[in-house]
Formats: C-alpha cells, sequence, structure tokens
C-alpha cells in the first residue's frame, strides 16, 4: 500500500545520457525513451537562440538545415560540452516522460557517467540533471550500471568483465565484489566509426558524405571481422572535384578496412585490461567470457574480433543498447531495500 501511494508523488529514472543517444528508464515500466543526444536551434533575427527540435526531430535536420538554424550535439566523447543546452534537451525529455501523469512526481534520478570523466565533469552532469527538474541524483560509472543491465552476478567474489562501448567512449571493466578493480575508459565508440568511415571515402573515392550517411554505411553493412559474405550499398556524396552529387558503391570489406584504426584502440585496451588484471581474477574471466554492452556491440562480428585477439569467450548481452539504462533501474531497487547503497556516488 505504501509503495502504491509513494509512486505517486516519486517518479524514479534511471538516465544513460550518451554521446550518440539518450536512454530514459522509468521504474515498473521499463525503457521508455530511446532519442539521439541532438537539438536543434534556431537563431532569430535579434540573435536570440530558441530550442527548434529535441531528439529524432532533430536528427533529420542533420545537414539539411538553413543558415538560421543548426543541429548540435551537446555531449562530445561521453562528457558534456554544452552545458545549457544539455539541460534544455533533458528538460525536454524528462518532461516527455512524464507527460500524462496525473501529479508533478518528485524525480528521483540515477544518472550514469563514463569511469574516465572527472570529478568536474561528473559535477556537470549532476547539475544539468537537477535543474532539468530532478530533486534527487545519483551518480553511477557506466561499468557497473552496464554490468548489472547484462545480467552479470558483480555481487560474487568472481571476476567479471564487462565492455561498453558507447557513442563517444568504450569502457573496459573487470568488476569482483561489487567494486571495479580494474578499469580504462578509452574515447573511441560509435561516433569514431563514423568519422573513420567518412574520412576513408573521402581519401579512397574523393567524395564527401555526411555523419547520417556514415551512420547509415556502418548500421547495413559494417562489420569488423572478415567473413564469407560480402555486403554492398548504394549511396550518394559529393564529388569533391567535380562539386556536384554522384552515386557510388561501397561493400563491406571496403567497411572493415575504414574501421581498422578505431577497431585496433578497443582491443588495446582490452588486452591491457587482461593484462593489468590479477591472476585469480583473470581465470574467472577466461572461464565466464568477456561480456559486450552499448551500441557498438551491434557492430557485425566484433565479438568474433575480441574473441580472435584475446582467445578468449565474447558473449554480446542481450539488447546490449540498454543495458546501462537498465542498470541504472536495478541500482534504484537496491537504494529502497538496503537504503543509501555504496554502488552510488
Amino acid at each position: 500500500m505504501f509503495d502504491a501511494v509513494r509512486r505517486l508523488f516519486v517518479n524514479d529514472l534511471s538516465i544513460d545520457l550518451g554521446t550518440a543517444n539518450t536512454l530514459v528508464y522509468v521504474r515498473d515500466e521499463g525503457i521508455v525513451l530511446n532519442e539521439p543526444s541532438v537539438v536543434a536551434i534556431r537563431l532569430d533575427g535579434r540573435g536570440a537562440k530558441k530550442i527548434e527540435a529535441v531528439g529524432i526531430d532533430a536528427k533529420r535536420m542533420l545537414g539539411r538545415t538553413p543558415t538560421n538554424i543548426s543541429t548540435i550535439r551537446p555531449l562530445r566523447d561521453g562528457v558534456i560540452a554544452d552545458y545549457t543546452v544539455t539541460e534544455k534537451m533533458l528538460q525536454h525529455f524528462i518532461r516527455k516522460v512524464q507527460k500524462g501523469r496525473v501529479m508533478r512526481p518528485m524525480t528521483r534520478v540515477v544518472v550514469c557517467v563514463p569511469y574516465g570523466s572527472t570529478q568536474v565533469e561528473r559535477r556537470a552532469i549532476k547539475e544539468s540533471v537537477e535543474n532539468a527538474g530532478a530533486r534527487k541524483v545519483y551518480v553511477i560509472e557506466e561499468p557497473i550500471a552496464a554490468a548489472l543491465g547484462a545480467g552479470i552476478p558483480i555481487s560474487e567474489a568472481r571476476g567479471s568483465m564487462v565492455v561498453d562501448i558507447g557513442g563517444g567512449t568504450s569502457e573496459v571493466a573487470v568488476i569482483s565484489l561489487n567494486g571495479i578493480v580494474y578499469a580504462e575508459s578509452v574515447r573511441i565508440g560509435g561516433d569514431r566509426f563514423d568519422e573513420a568511415i567518412v574520412s576513408y571515402v573521402r581519401r579512397q573515392y574523393n567524395m564527401l558524405i555526411g555523419e547520417a550517411t556514415a551512420e547509415r554505411i556502418k548500421q547495413e553493412i559494417g562489420t569488423a571481422f572478415p567473413g564469407p559474405e560480402v555486403q554492398e550499398i548504394d549511396i550518394v556524396g559529393r564529388h569533391l572535384a567535380a562539386g556536384v552529387p554522384r552515386n557510388f558503391t561501397m561493400n563491406s570489406n571496403e567497411i572493415l578496412d575504414a574501421l581498422q584504426e578505431p577497431l585496433a584502440g578497443i582491443v588495446k585496451a582490452v588486452k591491457q585490461a587482461l593484462e593489468r588484471t590479477p591472476p585469480e581474477l583473470g581465470s574467472d574471466v577466461a572461464e565466464r567470457g568477456i561480456v559486450l554492452t552499448g551500441g557498438g556491440a551491434l557492430l557485425r562480428d566484433l565479438d568474433k574480433l575480441l574473441s580472435e585477439e584475446t582467445g578468449l569467450p565474447v558473449i554480446i548481452a542481450d539488447d546490449p543498447l540498454t543495458c546501462v539504462a537498465r542498470g541504472g533501474g536495478m541500482l534504484l531497487d537496491m537504494l529502497d531495500q538496503k537504503g543509501d547503497i555504496y554502488l552510488i556516488d
């Protein structure tokens, strides 16, 4: 009875504030919002700025706006690059989640941050969420949330390795007894994949494509490991010499070539984590395998690449894109059951 009354006044949210996408998990409802972390801003004649669109609507405008409208991504490499726009974006998402509720709830929020973020960056994220309407904000490191969301039993005295590949950063962590034994955060993720594809097309084809096209190429034919099946995609770009749009075709082997540098960075981070893991925990990881989470885990055959490079089994978590947000929601449950649980900063 008390829980039912409390839920009328307290709206618990878990926010995965990502460079590429923002996900919101509502307690007892699951993932209710998954939108791009993109904001479109209109500049009027007097120089004043106004939010034109947020999320999916803003992403549709990327590369298609007039001079008085700019589309920006307020987060870079997992941290806030523009505080004011981030607050506006969060306000929009929180209002969207709360729309239709009878009472304005007192919102408790768990927000997930990269392991490598500084105290200043964490404070900035926390303040942005508070200014967006949250009454109480808890900050949790992404590897812990990702491991919980992937169903890894992190409370056991056994080592588990999770690799969370997001839009701006990749987190590699070894976890045991509810704590991080070793972790490394590298600023390589989906954005770097897209940039590598744009650079490859410019270099090999003398063509210019936008971020949205590069992302579509990555999603449709991107691969991290050579396979028997070669896929192709037809795309349109602007020829740099002629200055006019032209059609051309790319295949998955070319995308594999384009992604070699960022993929090598992720492999290096994983190998370094294995080298620095205590032997007993290392044997646990060898037995249990490496768990992949985050949107980057959806890149085709990334698990094969890591397995080939490390010699260990690699498992892709169920619904890897939502693991961090769901893990934050699980922490909210633990907070009620155990009080001020030490997993949360």
